[in-house]
């Protein structure tokens, strides 16, 4: 323990942290990654591409990049582990296959955990602690379901779609592949996946598990690069489904291009969820689901709780409560196990988060910041909270995906509503209340997929999650994200 450097690093009892980094070389991070394509790792056709660390902007390692040729190379093997392998093999064969990943999953989840960090820039308390134990567990579940089929409601034996195209976004690389690729697999598709081209390590080091495990070549492809070759993968002819995470921008033109072409489409576009807090809220309860809303991850969560929404009543003790707690979440090097705020994901992120803040700063909203210190390398943003803002502000209406929360005040639950469901996003919402009544009520009147009662961003592979509006459409997670990789046989 040493004496604490600034107001924000100070705890309670006079003194902080001492810095507790964890070894980048458990990450065994190697020079150069190739995509994976039939079972190989492959050499791409297009030039490398450099992927960067996000707590330092030093680069981390090269990797070669796909083409549409290698696209359709992919799609093609997909096709046939499809049709010769994966969908005339038992489900209870199958689930063998996922419990291996997720037994893979486990035992290299330090590895991953470091290396999800150094790549993505989120802590190593995040990484450890959340994305790679969550991702094993999707795997664990959808296990379960392979040889349950016929109990999802979809009658006595659904059949699979075929090839899956799949695109991630780079807040959650892993977990977002793992909650893609688990219930497409049980369900007897093949998959061809691209990561986004700021994170894909940690899916290329999901492939050497899935390798290991022994999973047939061709039933589960990646392919890396940008826009373009996620574009190609998910406008091939010989796919039969699409499943996208992403930007609403992006979300809309992959619907629109594949309308009248009979695919089956899920989408996970972006959100504006709002955190509402009433006056017989338990606060300091509140004020932690508030901090675990928006700060974690550095707010780069589709799901965050962006928007505060605070009865009046209490709004002037809560928010001195929330700065005063936000006052002491340490930013820096996310290798370290006290940082609480990670880095952002990239340079171009930083720049949108910060001229989102200035135009509510020229909007008339107050901008609090932590006066915590950021590191002089890598891409930050401190914790911040934007009070006194308009309801037509960029800052409340635009999706921020940063550490930003604004807040707003309200009246009565009608007023609550309204306010919440003033946005054109429909994916969380959080209610903080000791009335169950009032919480139930909410929920219902909520323009939400997924309503969170006196918590936030809690996730279980079991839950379905998704949108509405434009947040997107489909449900992933639990019975609901199985069917959405199932034709019904009556």
């Amino acid at each position: 323990m040493t004496a604490p450097t600034t107001p924000a690093a100070a705890l309670s009892d006079g003194w902080t942290y001492a810095p507790a980094p964890e070894s980048a070389a458990i990450a065994a991070v190697k020079d150069r990654y190739l995509p994976f394509v039939d079972g190989t790792f492959v050499e791409g056709h297009g030039d490398d591409a450099e992927t960067f660390n996000p707590g330092t902007a030093e680069v981390l390692a090269t990797v070669s990049q796909s083409t549409t040729a290698d696209v359709d190379t992919a799609v093609a093997a997909a096709r046939r582990a499809y049709e010769d392998v994966w969908s005339p093999m038992s489900g209870a064969e199958r689930g063998r296959y996922l419990f291996r990943i997720a037994r893979g999953l486990a035992e290299r989840a330090r590895e991953l955990a470091v290396l999800e960090c150094l790549d993505n820039g989120k802590p190593i308390r995040e990484t450890r602690d959340f994305d790679v134990p969550t991702a094993a567990q999707h795997f664990f579940y959808h296990a379960g379901w392979a040889d349950k089929l016929g109990h999802l409601g979809l009658g006595p034996a659904p059949r699979p779609l075929g090839v899956a195209a799949q695109v991630i976004p780079w807040n959650f690389p892993l977990l977002m592949a793992a909650w893609k690729i688990a219930p497409a697999l049980a369900a007897g598709n093949t998959v061809v996946i691209k990561p986004a081209e700021t994170t894909p390590l940690s899916v290329l080091v999901l492939a050497e598990v899935m390798a290991d495990a022994g999973l047939p070549p061709g039933v589960v492809n990646v392919v890396t690069g940008a826009g373009d070759v996620g574009s190609a993968l998910v406008n091939h002819p010989g796919v039969d489904k699409v499943a996208f995470t992403g930007s609403t921008a992006v979300g809309r033109g992959i619907q629109h291009s594949l309308a009248g072409t009979g695919r089956r489409v899920t989408l996970e576009l972006g959100g504006k969820g709002a955190n509402i807090v009433f006056d017989d809220a338990a606060l300091d309860q509140a004020v932690e689901g508030i901090v675990t809303g928006i700060f974690f991850n550095a707010g780069q969560v589709c799901c965050a709780g962006s928007r505060l929404l605070v009865q009046e009543p209490v709004a002037e003790e809560l928010l001195a409560k929330l700065e005063a707690r936000a006052q002491t979440l340490r930013v820096g090097d996310p290798l370290d196990k006290n940082t609480d705020v990670g880095a952002i994901n990239s340079p171009r992120q930083k720049a949108k988060i910060d001229e989102l803040v200035a135009a509510g700063s020229e909007d008339g909203a107050h901008v609090w910041r932590s006066s915590c210190p950021v590191p002089e390398r890598g891409w930050y943003v401190s914790p911040t909270i934007l009070t006194d803002v308009a309801g037509s502000s960029r800052v409340v209406r635009e999706e921020i995906f940063g550490p930003v929360l604004t807040v707003e005040t309200f009246r009565t639950p009608d007023e609550a509503v309204a306010k919440a469901n003033n946005t054109p996003y429909g994916l969380s919402a959080g209610v903080w209340t000791e009335k169950g009544s009032r919480a139930m009520a909410m929920a219902g009147a909520l323009k939400a997929g997924v309503v969170w009662d006196n918590t936030f961003n809690r996730f279980d592979p079991t839950a379905a999650f998704g949108g509405f509006k434009e947040s997107g459409f489909g449900r992933e997670g639990g019975p609901s994200g199985m069917a959405a990789y199932l034709e019904e046989q009556s």
